[in-house]
């Protein structure tokens, strides 16, 4: 019977081979050509829109260009000013505070959030748009609403703790708490994303590891612990550095809460970068600040993709 078997996949095997060297060029070069017309529209946004300006902006990032006066040729005088420039490591300073505070609490929300939603309850998928809702409103927005929610003279959040006798806070004038609220004000807005990207993570957990080590005795939390968390690594890792990138691009949040104030304590590289190029009209200096920027987003974002591979997460 094998033999028969084998009899009949022989001829099926030869004929499959018998397919023309020339032919199966052409093919392969029909399909890589339908590839990259598929590919070319995205591609032709990313060089228009990214690479190409980006490529401009390092050019002026070698000059003086202020927009009103001749444009001159400095070479790296920008990038070692920045050296001599306090205010830039103040903005890199409190970008990286947020940082420490931000990513380990977008985390650690964001999963907890995607459990209590994972469930197979009635509803799920009414709060799930509920949280993910200041997802899709604009960064300036959203900031308008905490700027009124913590307010210090009628702000909802005070007016709550003054009926257990605390007096309201400053948040936004005090430089020991202004951080502290942009933090809470971007993690509104940002977790409703994270817990959808936990939520694909969760769903693709096989069920048959879950009953396994219900059937061994193991309890939630090491359900959680053993099976859940060591699945997510890799999401995790997504997470974290979309996390990483964003905290390091703080802009808009610092502008329309805090203004960079007060004395700087919110001030981020961003809106530095902003106010150097549009205000001081030192274009020019602005764009050295925007490639050092990228520069440390990059190291950054490479040592957590190490230490992800060195700890196995990825």
């Amino acid at each position: 019977m094998s033999q028969r078997v084998l009899n009949k996949e022989v001829p099926q095997k030869q004929k499959a081979s018998s397919i023309p060297l020339k032919q199966k060029s052409h093919l392969g070069r029909h399909q890589a050509l339908i590839g990259y017309l598929f590919v070319s529209p995205a591609f032709s946004m990313f060089l228009i829109f990214a690479l190409f300006p980006a490529i401009i902006a390092f050019g002026l990032s070698l000059t003086n260009y202020d927009i009103l006066s001749e444009t001159k040729w400095v070479g790296f005088n920008n990038y070692s000013r920045l050296w001599q420039d306090e205010l830039f490591f103040v903005s890199l300073r409190n970008v990286m505070f947020y940082a420490v505070l931000f990513i380990p609490l977008m985390i650690v929300l964001s999963l907890g959030l995607a459990l209590a939603l994972n469930r197979k309850v009635p509803g799920m998928k009414f709060f799930r748009t509920v949280f993910y809702f200041p997802m899709v409103t604009s960064g300036v927005a959203a900031s308008s609403v905490w700027v009124w929610l913590l307010n210090k003279d009628h702000g909802l959040i005070n007016q709550f703790i003054g009926i257990f006798g605390v007096n309201g806070l400053a948040w936004l004038s005090n430089s020991d708490t202004a951080m502290f609220a942009i933090v809470l004000g971007t993690l509104w807005q940002g977790l409703g994303g994270n817990m959808i990207i936990y939520l694909a993570g969760l769903q693709g957990v096989s069920a048959y590891l879950y009953e396994a080590a219900v059937l061994d005795g193991a309890n939630k939390w090491q359900l959680l612990r053993y099976i859940t968390w060591p699945s997510l690594k890799t999401t995790t890792f997504f997470v974290s550095t979309l996390s990483l990138i964003g905290a390091f691009q703080l802009s808009d949040q610092a502008y329309v809460m805090t203004k960079g104030g007060p004395a700087n304590a919110t001030r981020t590289v961003v809106y530095n970068i902003y106010e150097t190029g549009f205000n001081r009209l030192q274009m020019g200096y602005a764009s050295a600040q925007a490639f050092a920027l990228f520069m440390i987003i990059l190291a950054v974002s490479l040592i957590n993709l190490r230490l992800n591979r060195e700890n196995n997460l990825v």
